[in-house]
């Protein structure tokens, strides 16, 4: 019987070239690695493929999963869908694939004398194929979670991505997630006019990327290192510090040639062959199941504190999309009740898990009794706030807004439903999968009213005389 692709990363050809003094102990790292992905892969944060909260999808791409149709009446028609997406699978930074190159470096130095370790044997012939270059594109399998889940999301609203209606598509400026949307696009393939010959991605980083563009975020938060106290206590932590003595000691390395950004280098290498390219990386026999907890943890109190409740501004300076996207729906409202046609009933959004964080954030969704903490690890076991459940590769985030006809009150004749990662989401007011859109809006109200960008974002002023006087 063939070998599983899953372990042609490490395969026969690279085995044979070896020592015959390292082959036992390589064979029998080839044997291991196979179990060694399928117990981490639940543990890899945002470097998690979407098929990790769909399991569905791995035998078939296109499927709408169980429970696909929603709850609503059969009078109610959808007037509009909103889409907030994550680009698609992609290449480690460059930052990283330099972190990797240094610790695949050391250990090839040292590979002369490793018979006694199989990994350090085994990593030190693993060929070393990311350059700097490829710096967070897009992969081919991001493409294919782009074009996927176009073709899933027309075949769940197929009134909604009828020919000649008219697809609003925006992106944030990196090239990841302008591939994303043309991705996205082609996926509806070429039977979809949509009222022109090709639908234009629009760049919109004020709306993508409004984090850049939030001073208080970027100086207070972004930039200042105190702000991640809590993540770096825990890389000093006694839960980290043992990871680290266990993949020193596999690797036969002295444990301070070893920190806790290399050993994450490590585990995101094992994360990225196994969603880029479908294969267990020998990288991953450095991890048990244990461990994988420990380095979630780990990026997810970075995103925790970066991105989420940590610091009020993290979610506040989403109010600019979170607002933009009701603006859209009042008008759809508004065009609903002068029987006029919807002028913009499909609009998709491209952007990151920074995106879509900071915004669940700001509707209160996964949310904790208690915070994220370097010393709370244990009591966090069962938390709400796991990023790779929230924001894998291709996440995303739908609004639909429907209307129903024979309504029992005016108030009921407008209706939403909230979709993350394509399942039905329950409102925090109510607990249920639908609401009137009456009941939502009254429920963000402070927000869609009080929420101002530019106040939320700008920097306290500190000194303000002593400057004006110089």
């Amino acid at each position: 019987k063939r070998r599983p692709r899953s372990a042609s990363s490490c395969g026969s050809r690279a085995v044979a070239a070896m020592a015959p003094r390292r082959e036992a102990g390589l064979l029998l790292l080839l044997l291991v690695l196979p179990l060694a992905s399928a117990g981490l892969s639940g543990y890899f944060g945002t470097k998690s493929r979407y098929e990790e909260v769909n399991p569905h999808l791995v035998s078939d791409p296109l499927s709408l999963g169980p429970g696909a149709g929603g709850s609503l009446p059969a009078s109610c028609t959808p007037l509009q869908l909103r889409a907030v997406l994550r680009h698609g699978t992609r290449y480690p930074t460059a930052g990283q694939i330099r972190r990797l190159g240094e610790l695949h470096a050391r250990l090839l130095r040292r590979a002369a004398g490793a018979a006694a370790c199989p990994a350090a044997a085994a990593l030190a012939e693993w060929p070393m194929w990311y350059e700097e270059s490829l710096d967070g594109r897009l992969a081919p399998q991001g493409r294919r979670d782009m074009e996927q889940l176009a073709r899933r999301m027309a075949a769940r609203f197929p009134a909604l991505f009828a020919a000649r209606r008219r697809l609003a598509l925006a992106s944030s400026s990196k090239h990841r997630c302008l591939q994303s949307g043309a991705a996205f696009r082609r996926g509806l393939g070429p039977t979809l006019d949509f009222g022109g010959d090709e639908v234009e991605v629009e760049v919109n980083d004020s709306l993508m990327r409004f984090f850049d563009h939030c001073a208080k975020f970027v100086v207070l938060v972004e930039e200042n290192d105190t702000a991640m106290g809590q993540v770096n206590a825990f890389k000093e932590g006694p839960e980290m510090k043992k990871v680290l003595e266990k993949v020193a000691g596999a690797l036969c390395l002295p444990v301070e040639e070893l920190n806790a950004d290399l050993v994450q280098v490590a585990f995101l290498t094992c994360s990225y062959e196994l969603a880029i390219k479908n294969v267990t990386s020998p990288w991953c026999s450095l991890f048990s199941e244990e461990d994988a907890k420990v380095l979630e943890y780990l990026n997810d109190l970075k995103q925790y504190w970066k991105r989420g409740y940590g610091y009020d501004i993290n979610s506040r300076s989403s109010c600019i999309l979170f607002q933009d996207i009701f603006q859209h729906l009042d008008k759809a409202v508004e065009e609903s009740k002068s029987s006029k046609p919807i002028s913009s009933p499909l609009i998709v959004q491209v952007g990151h898990a920074e995106t879509l964080q900071p915004l669940l954030a700001l509707m209160g969704y996964f949310k904790d009794k208690e915070p994220l903490l370097a010393t709370n690890y244990a009591r966090q076991a069962q938390r709400k706030f796991r990023s790779g459940r929230i924001v894998p590769y291709a996440a995303n985030l739908v609004f639909v807004l429907y209307h129903c006809d024979h309504a029992n009150a005016s108030q009921e004749e407008y209706q939403v439903q909230l979709l993350l990662n394509e399942k039905l989401l329950p409102f925090l007011h109510s607990n249920e999968t639908t609401s009137t859109y009456t009941d939502l809006k009254d429920y963000y109200k402070d927000i869609l009213e009080n929420c101002h960008f530019k106040e939320e974002c700008e920097l306290p002023q500190v000194n303000v005389t002593a400057v004006d006087e110089l």
